[in-house]
């Protein structure tokens, strides 16, 4: 639950130039049920008629809200493993679920009913020479899957999964399932990859990939070119493009972490929400150095945007802080934030 009340938010002031753009968090938007509890909200996502789908870490996996909080429902119990990470909804409604430790990605009817499987792995990983100790050890890129972390759908259907803890691919398959491409190998040059943790594609065709532990967004052609690197963001755990923008959630370091990018950190750097525009250039960010303040951030690892420009932020708090004894129990692990104009 989100402590103190509702406020207007604007952005930090670390960045050059002027925002237009303001959000008010909603204090306790989500209405969970009796006996529901979500330490940790992987991903979140909006479907065609404002309903908000979020995938948790817990016993009921998916659950479903109005977009005023009200409760709608659940599914997904007993098919997913402990690390639900990535959501998505296609502009059919259907439901893609990116499942970390089951090494799956599969397609579901907006209510629970299992469409289609990628992938020929049966949930087991691919051999990429990752020992599941840390990503260090991936030697060489894999076929899918090994720990993926989220899907897109691109504008004539196609499919790009961002591959993952235990890999370092993006694959492309087709609407049916096939395997079309991969591309990627473990490094910090162009068109290599230290965590591929979030995915989008623009209307275009163009390929946007969360490199996070690179802390760069690197951009690609529909067939894996590299364009360019977006370098203004801190580990980028999931990027939305919409309205013209780019909406990426951000995770914090702490100091005495190592980056690959920077080296060293010396100081905490808090995590945050940013929205760019088309060129990558900062237009907001949002955020502050309390990470359970209504409009901060502890650990967002998801991210949605509304068809009114709203905010939807999932944060995987228990694996990041809450079990450390980093943040109280009550930090918010979802926020709903209205956009004002």
């Amino acid at each position: 639950m989100c402590r103190g009340s509702e406020r207007s938010l604007h952005t930090r002031t670390d960045f050059s130039g002027v925002t237009t753009l303001r959000y008010v968090p909603i204090a306790s938007w989500e209405r969970l049920p009796a006996g529901y509890t979500h330490p940790d909200v992987a991903a979140v996502a909006v479907n065609s008629k404002g309903r908000v789908y979020l995938f948790c870490r817990a016993e009921h996996p998916v659950l479903i809200y109005e977009r005023d909080g009200r409760f709608v429902g659940s599914w997904g119990e007993g098919m997913f493993s402990m690390r639900t990470h990535g959501i998505t909804i296609a502009p059919d409604d259907s439901v893609w679920c990116t499942d970390d430790a089951g090494h799956s990605v599969r397609k579901f009817t907006p209510d629970g009913k299992l469409l289609l499987t990628l992938g020929d792995n049966a949930g087991k990983p691919s051999d990429s020479g990752y020992d599941g100790s840390n990503l260090t050890t991936i030697t060489r890129g894999a076929p899918p899957f090994n720990r993926p972390t989220n899907l897109t759908v691109a504008p004539n259907g196609d499919l790009y999964i961002s591959d993952g803890y235990g890999n370092a691919r993006v694959h492309r398959f087709s609407p049916s399932g096939q395997l079309l491409a991969s591309w990627g190998e473990p490094g910090t040059g162009p068109g290599q990859f230290m965590l591929p943790h979030g995915i989008a594609v623009d209307a275009t065709g163009t390929v946007f990939v969360c490199d996070r532990e690179s802390d760069r967004i690197q951009v690609f052609t529909a067939e894996g070119r590299f364009i360019r690197e977006i370098t203004d963001v801190q580990r980028p755990t999931q990027i939305v493009l919409a309205r013209g923008r780019m909406y990426v959630s951000e995770l914090g370091w702490r100091a005495g972490q190592r980056s690959f990018r920077h080296g060293p950190i010396e100081r905490d750097l808090p995590s945050r929400v940013s929205v760019l525009d088309a060129n990558g250039a900062v237009v907001a960010r949002l955020g502050g150095p309390d990470p359970c303040a209504p409009g901060s951030f502890c650990a967002p690892h998801g991210l949605a945007v509304d068809a009114n420009g709203d905010l939807y932020v999932a944060e995987v708090v228990w694996t990041i802080a809450g079990k450390a004894g980093l943040v109280p129990p009550d930090c918010h692990t979802v926020q709903k934030l209205q956009r004002v104009d």
